[in-house]
């Protein structure tokens, strides 16, 4: 059975090299693959090493980035693509909608679900296909459904890629099939998917290890090519990929009790490096980083600024005293090791004069808050109220005064 297998691998690889073939996910090679046991830890405490040429971990609530390498370099992502053309299906149809599938969509290569010439199936089904069984000619079955043809579907795109400030990304196709001129980075991909994610359908679409939908008038049931959904606590998601050009890819999202994160790896050369990378990358995060609250930091530090600037500001044309306070943050918790916590400290920057056209409001600097040399997050210091102008009885009392 074992050398059942070899030849079968051995014809696979021949006839990948030697043919036209292109794919945008992993189902046909990696149904002949046999792999080792993973040599992977669920107590590691130290950053491991990766072999994926392209990888970021990013926390969910924050945005901040826990781990990085290479993560905005420009990058063919294959099938992970199809995070966007999910997203959008579900943002600009309903789910019930009917799909015929066109002569294009039935005939296109990679890994497909099997669609055939003017059958029709729901964009539900559809979109499972997608996610689910990678299917390219899901891709295009839905790109035509949404926007009449794949060119003017990559156009919506890339108008919402805009949108999401992805200033690294560049869509062509649906699928993800090899183009020069389609690529993103592991940074952009991490920022997309948080943002399908924040969509229940979508969630429950990707989260789905199984699922059995109506294709041409009858039951069949599909499996996800996600390795680490069901098999790795805490994660619900989200796309695999592979393409020649792209290599191995993997956009993870996991959740262990308030620690909510993504991890992107790209460009690993075998699915058992990808997966590698993944799976020590998120029990080191979930094994080294806490919530940390980080009010009292700032709160304590602004507090030794008012002190300084009581002594040090200048006023013009005024005698009211300034208030100053500090806009509030969205979150006061960023993900830590407990060695960082040592490492925070904070950069004031403020004008220090301060006129009665000053308006009540106004922002008059920033404080911002560093992990080492990463700042963490920043905001504004604020002018509280509203300085008056010196009246002429000041300044006649003034003369009086210097006259004596």
């Amino acid at each position: 059975m074992n050398l059942l297998k070899k030849l079968l691998t051995l014809f696979s690889v021949f006839i990948l090299l030697f043919s036209n073939a292109c794919f945008a996910d992993d189902i046909l090679i990696d149904e002949l693959e046999d792999f080792e046991a993973l040599e992977t830890s669920n107590n590691i405490t130290e950053e491991p090493e990766t072999f994926s040429k392209n990888i970021i971990v990013i926390d969910r609530k924050t945005l901040s980035t826990l781990y990085g390498k290479k993560q905005n370099e420009k990058v063919a992502m294959a099938s992970t693509t199809k995070i966007m053309t999910c997203i959008l299906a579900i943002e600009n149809a309903s789910l019930n909608d009917i799909v015929t599938v066109s002569k294009k969509a039935a005939s296109v290569s990679g890994s497909t679900l099997g669609l055939i010439y003017n059958m029709q199936i729901s964009l539900n089904d559809l979109l499972y296909g997608l996610m689910l069984r990678s299917g390219n000619d899901c891709a295009v079955a839905v790109a035509e459904k949404i926007s009449g043809s794949v060119e003017n579907f990559s156009i919506l795109m890339n108008k919402k890629a805009k949108e999401l400030g992805l200033k690294n990304t560049n869509f062509v196709t649906p699928h993800g099939l090899d183009d020069p001129n389609h690529f993103t980075t592991a940074y952009d991909l991490a920022i997309l998917t948080d943002y399908a994610l924040k969509n229940n359908t979508f969630k429950t679409i990707v989260s789905c290890k199984n699922a059995t939908i109506s294709f041409n008038g009858a039951p069949r049931t599909i499996s996800n090519t996600n390795e680490l959904l069901g098999n790795l606590d805490g994660v619900y998601g989200v796309k695999t990929g592979f393409t020649f050009g792209a290599g191995r890819c993997l956009v993870s999202s996991c959740k262990r009790n308030n620690l909510d994160i993504i991890v992107v790896v790209l460009g690993a050369d075998t699915k058992k490096i990808r997966t590698r990378d993944s799976y020590n990358l998120i029990n080191y995060i979930y094994n080294t980083y806490n919530y940390v609250n980080i009010s009292s930091t700032i709160n304590n530090n602004f507090l030794d600024y008012l002190s300084y600037l009581e002594s040090n500001y200048i006023l013009d044309k005024t005698t009211t005293t300034p208030i100053l306070k500090l806009q509030s943050l969205d979150n006061y918790e960023y993900p830590l090791k407990k060695e960082d916590i040592s490492n925070l400290s904070t950069k004031i920057y403020t004008i220090n004069k301060l006129s009665y056209n000053t308006p009540a409001g106004s922002k008059i600097g920033s404080l911002c808050l560093y992990n080492g040399d990463s700042l963490l997050c920043e905001t504004d210091i604020i002018l509280d109220n509203t300085l008056c102008k010196n009246s002429w009885k000041y300044y006649f009392k003034k003369i009086l005064n210097n006259l004596n």
